[in-house]
């Protein structure tokens, strides 16, 4: 009965260690591959921040439409970087640190399968050394019921422990299912709660792009091919067209008009002078 007890013990042990084990690798690989893998959006992060610095400098550079456009679209795109970080942490927080918390976890069911162990190693000696005590005092009653003594205490130690590592294990792998649920349940709520808000972003960022001003930049980009006095002096270009352009108006007026030659303006003179001859002779009459 004992051997059969034993056997199902060691069985038993077995498939606890097992089972600790199993837990032990796979959490580690989990929490080593969510490290990384907030590690790489971080540093996605902090690209993305060095892009958002790099758009805020190229349109500085640009015309107006252009520049005013490209400058929302850089604080969007620091906008998400802040989801990201956000993202970051929590995954930290709410993925990483319970799956490391298992390491510590693990090491206590150890500490108690050990402790199972142990007893079940100290209920064995008593066992081999009640035996011994009967073959060498078969007829000594007071040893051998102290024999027996210490042989029943480490049963009841061994059987106590048992049913505490029995309850620890069964409360282990009730609390392991509940937090596998838990942190991937996490996991996914994380990153939908930061690609919701990173889509309703970029849907701003990408309509104010939409929004530039492709005639106006394009005008701006044209006059600033033109020399800065250009206009100046395309307008001194233009009074001075105006002016020549009246001074030969009035040059060709004054010379459509009739000029009397010399001659005819000394006959003209002769005539006067006997036109008033005429009017003193009719005056003394």
């Amino acid at each position: 009965m004992w051997n059969s007890a034993r056997m199902l013990g060691d069985n038993q042990t077995r498939q606890i260690q097992d089972a600790l084990t199993n837990v032990e690798k796979h959490f580690g690989e989990l929490c080593q591959l969510f490290a990384a893998y907030v590690r790489k959006t971080a540093r996605l992060r902090d690209k993305a921040d060095l892009l958002v610095k790099e758009v805020h400098i190229y349109a500085d550079t640009e015309t107006p439409s252009l520049k005013s456009c490209l400058k929302t679209f850089a604080d969007q795109l620091a906008k998400i970087q802040d989801y990201r970080q956000a993202e970051v942490e929590r995954l930290e927080a709410k993925v990483i640190e319970p799956l490391k918390s298992y390491g510590t976890v693990i090491k206590l069911k150890r500490d108690d399968l050990k402790a199972m162990l142990s007893a079940r190693t100290r209920e064995a000696k008593q066992m081999a050394q009640l035996e011994r005590t009967r073959q060498r005092n078969p007829s000594d009653r007071h040893i051998i019921q102290q024999a027996e003594s210490e042989l029943q205490r480490a049963t009841m130690d061994a059987t106590r422990t048992t049913q505490q590592l029995e309850e620890t294990i069964d409360n282990f792998e009730k609390q392991k299912i509940k937090d596998v649920k838990k942190i991937f349940g996490e996991f996914i709520t994380i990153e939908m709660a930061f690609h919701a808000k990173a889509l309703e972003v970029y849907t701003t960022a990408y309509q104010h792009i939409q929004s530039i001003d492709d005639e106006e930049d394009l005008e701006v980009f044209r006059s600033s091919l033109r020399p800065p006095d250009y206009q100046s002096r395309l307008e001194v270009v233009r009074a001075n067209s105006k002016t020549s352009l009246s001074v030969t108006n009035s040059i060709k007026y004054t010379h459509g008009m009739a000029r009397t030659p010399p001659s005819q303006q000394k006959k003209k003179l002769d005539d006067e002078e006997d036109e008033e001859l005429e009017d003193v002779t009719e005056d003394e009459q």
